[in-house]
């Protein structure tokens, strides 16, 4: 066992990531009649003039001032544009675009006076999987966008040292992780996603599967004793549900305070048909009923879950990190805090 000095010094365990520290006490929920909507779009996910049209009808049905536009960019993913538009007085972002833009977006507008709306438009739109909004409805989307209401919801913030030293800040609403998620994001081919959506993971898993490396790492929760483990993936989530409804991580919920950190530790074919069998069968169809719940196993060897506020890790050597679906590069170490409360996202009326 470490101790908790072994965590990076330049990482600090206590300090708060930033200066953004919106919590559900910092954010109240704003449920005006009217205000001034932007829409933060990526050009090549969505289809701008049918978004156009159905922004005109809603907001003009619900009274609101003429919405503003703003286009991302291979430079700018979100941040930028979603600055503009607070700094033009938007008081609710629209994002229009895959899980990308909709972090870049969040991260911008988490602890400002706006709200986050959602047009999903991308191949994963895992946010809007786990607020079960609507995936495929433009108009109910943007309905729910102008006469919807304000929800809170935990966004994480996490700071990443990078091989050459460098640490850089971002927020993520969903997952960060380390290990095959990370390396299977990095062997995807962006053109053949956009062609053919999810199968472009396809090889992409065949490949990373095939990387016999194990993750070496230590890591602190909530500040207490450093733990020495060895996984193939470690996966930190705000929210557990992936494309397809896929439950990974069954107890973590957006707006409970807290992450739940997966490490998966296979070692041969059983270990692998034991995760197979516990997050498809168990979390996905056994969990969902009482009668199910019964029939659940306890963990498995090869399956650990652990839960917490604020998690610091620390590699024995760099690896590929990804957050929210989008790769961050290479980390020596992190760390990551969750907000409670600290972002506003529009969800329908009940």
């Amino acid at each position: 066992m470490s101790t908790p000095s072994d965590i990076p010094t330049d990482i600090p365990t206590d300090d708060p990531i930033d200066d953004k520290t919106a919590t559900a006490d910092a954010a109240p929920a704003r449920e005006s009649a009217a205000g001034l909507a932007a829409v933060v779009y990526n050009p090549i996910k969505v289809n701008l003039d049918d978004i156009k049209r159905a922004v005109a009808a809603e907001e003009a049905k619900a009274g609101w001032g003429e919405t503003l536009w703003f286009e991302t960019s291979k430079e700018d993913p979100g941040q930028g544009a979603a600055q503009a538009a607070i700094d033009a007085g938007a008081t609710m972002v629209i994002a229009a675009g895959g899980d990308g833009t909709v972090r870049a977006v969040a991260e911008v507008v988490h602890g400002s006076d706006a709200a986050l709306a959602l047009l999903p438009s991308g191949t994963g739109n895992l946010l809007a999987r786990n607020l079960n909004l609507t995936l495929d409805n433009l108009e109910h989307s943007i309905g729910t966008a102008f006469s919807g209401k304000d929800r809170k919801v935990d966004i994480a913030r996490i700071e990443i040292r990078h091989e050459d030293d460098s640490v850089s800040k971002h927020a993520f609403l969903v997952m960060a992780g380390l290990g095959l998620d990370a390396k299977m994001l990095a062997s995807t081919n962006d053109e053949l996603k956009a062609k053919i959506g999810w199968l472009a993971y396809v090889g992409a898993i065949i490949t990373a599967l095939r990387d016999r490396n194990q993750l070496r790492l230590r890591y602190s929760l909530d500040g207490g004793p450093t733990k020495s483990v060895r996984a193939h993936t470690v996966i930190v989530g705000n929210t557990g549900t992936l494309t397809a409804n896929v439950l990974l991580l069954p107890e973590a919920v957006i707006d409970d305070g807290q992450f739940e950190m997966l490490m998966l530790r296979p070692e041969g074919f059983v270990h692998w048909v034991q995760i197979v069998v516990k997050v498809l069968w168990e979390n996905g169809v056994l969990r969902r009923t009482p009668l199910g719940r019964r029939m659940m196993t306890k963990e498995v060897e090869a399956l650990n879950y652990v839960k917490g506020r604020q998690i610091t890790v620390k590699l024995s050597h760099p690896e590929e990190i990804e957050l929210d679906g989008d790769g961050f590069g290479t980390a020596t170490a992190f760390k990551a805090r969750v907000l409670p409360g600290g972002l506003r996202v529009r969800v329908p009326q009940e």
